[in-house]
Formats: C-alpha cells, structure tokens, sequence
C-alpha cells in the first residue's frame, strides 16, 4: 500500500502563518523519506484537501492519513472536516482515508507544550 500523510490546517492570507506547518512537512520527510507528505488548508489558502487528495491518488497513492493541525477541537475539526473526507471516501471508495485526531488531542503534544511553557521559568 502506497501511503501518504496530509497535515490539514485552517490556512490564513499572511504567507509566514504556513510556515509552521511546511516546517512539520519537511520534518516528516527528513524522517521518512519515502513517504509522501503534503499540506491542505480548509479556507484562505491552497491547495484544500480535496486537490491534494486527486493529487496524491493521481500519483499512485492508495491510502491517506490526514492529520488535522488544531490545537482544539472546534467546529472546522468536529463539522468541516469530517464531511469532506466523508465526500472524499465517496469519490475515491478504493482509497483508505484515516482521519486521526486533532494534534492539540494528543497527550505528547499536551506535554510538549507543557515543557515549553515551563522553560521561561
């Protein structure tokens, strides 16, 4: 299975918002070179997630996992986003789609943040 990961985020107009993420893209490459990574924004910017995903599926991959990059949980994550992946499922049936949680969800992340706040003591 050819799998790949895409970090979706809201998006903004101010280029310098995406480098956060990019920064994350480029992480994961230098981590896994061989895995295709991408990042889809909801609003504001390109590409959205249903580009990436034609893209992603168009170069030969068979299964996606989509990490959204919110810290909460609100409604793009809760509403927004699962109707398009539930749209996506619908226009790609062969294509496995794993929708993960939130990152701002992930008890690593929690104390990573956590860790920061506490060096400026």
């Amino acid at each position: 299975m050819n799998k790949a990961i895409v970090l979706f985020a809201h998006g903004s107009r101010d280029p310098l918002w995406h480098k956060p993420m990019e920064a994350v893209a480029t992480q994961i490459a230098a981590q896994a070179p061989g895995t295709p990574v991408a990042c889809a924004y909801l609003e504001l910017s390109t590409p959205d997630l249903p580009t990436v995903v034609d893209q992603l599926v168009s170069s030969g991959v068979t299964a996606i996992s989509i990490v959204p990059m919110f810290l909460g949980v609100g409604r793009h994550a809760r509403e927004d986003l699962p109707l398009i992946v539930s749209e996506l499922r619908t226009k790609f049936p062969h294509l496995v789609l794993t929708l993960m949680p939130a990152v701002g969800e992930n008890a690593k992340l929690v104390q990573l943040l956590a860790d920061i706040a506490l060096e400026g003591l």
